[in-house]
């Protein structure tokens, strides 16, 4: 009789993420069928509920509903893998728990560590007991940290390449239909651009308020990236940039914050 093959279920709102994890998993694991993706929280449930996979591989933060909201939907009936951005906080707290936890950008040899684990799982009796209790004490520490720490990388898919990107280099930030532009300066300071998913307004409580500021409904500016502010015309006024063409616009609920000028 033929064994039946273990399943899983991967969920990240950043499609090569997704694509990434799975190619890295068919060489770590070929016994794993990989029976369902999700762009986010809800679909990874909905998916989990269809097909009831045995693990989920689940990003932390998703929008609409998180990868700890979607834990909490999923409980013990499946073993957890939890993918997060480094942070030393949310490490510490993985590390501490019997729940396991894989860091952005993937790295082979921990999925392998983590691949090793599962299997010893899987021939245990079952999904982790107590998982439940364990993803509460995740979400209340995770929380707890995200409350107090500011945004520190933002992940950004260009081509075929995950570009991590520490917050002190981006420049701005600006709403773009149903995305958002990431404007930074990287390597040798050369200005570099890409499009995330995340919605700004769900981005700009993230970041620290010492450094950036909301200037438009649709533009969020690092403050050390501004050269100068000039006085447009019906209370607005426009922020230049240093070593940038681009030139933002300061809408007039906003304008307040330069009035010094």
């Amino acid at each position: 009789m033929t064994a039946k093959r273990p399943t899983a279920l991967i969920a990240d709102d950043e499609p090569l993420l997704r694509t990434s994890l799975a190619r890295l998993l068919e060489v770590a694991w070929p016994e794993l069928e990989v029976v369902a993706q999700a762009r986010n929280g809800r679909e990874a449930v909905a998916q989990f509920e269809a097909s009831q996979p045995d693990i989920c591989f689940l990003d932390v933060h998703m929008p609409g509903l998180s990868g700890i909201e979607a834990a909490r939907r999923i409980g013990s009936r499946a073993h957890l893998v939890f993918v997060t951005a480094y942070d030393k906080y949310a490490v510490q707290a993985f590390e501490q728990r019997a729940i396991d936890y894989l860091v952005k950008p993937l790295d082979p040899a921990r999925l392998a560590d983590t691949v090793t684990r599962l299997k010893g799982r899987l021939r245990a009796t079952g999904p982790l007991a107590g998982a439940e209790a364990l993803i509460e004490q995740l979400a209340a520490h995770l929380e707890r940290k995200a409350a107090s720490e500011p945004l520190r990388w933002i992940h950004a898919s260009i081509g075929e390449a995950l570009r991590v990107i520490p917050v002190e280099e981006i420049d701005f930030l600006r709403s773009d239909e149903k995305y958002t532009l990431i404007a930074w300066r990287g390597d040798g300071g050369r200005p570099g651009e890409a499009l995330i998913r995340t919605p700004l307004k769900d981005l700009v409580d993230q970041l620290d308020a010492a450094r950036f500021v909301q200037v438009h409904r649709s533009v969020v500016v690092n403050r050390h990236a501004i050269s100068h502010v000039t006085r447009g015309a019906n209370e607005t006024a426009q922020i230049h940039l240093k070593g940038r063409a681009e030139v933002l616009p300061v809408s007039r609920s906003y304008l307040h914050l330069f009035r010094q000028m």
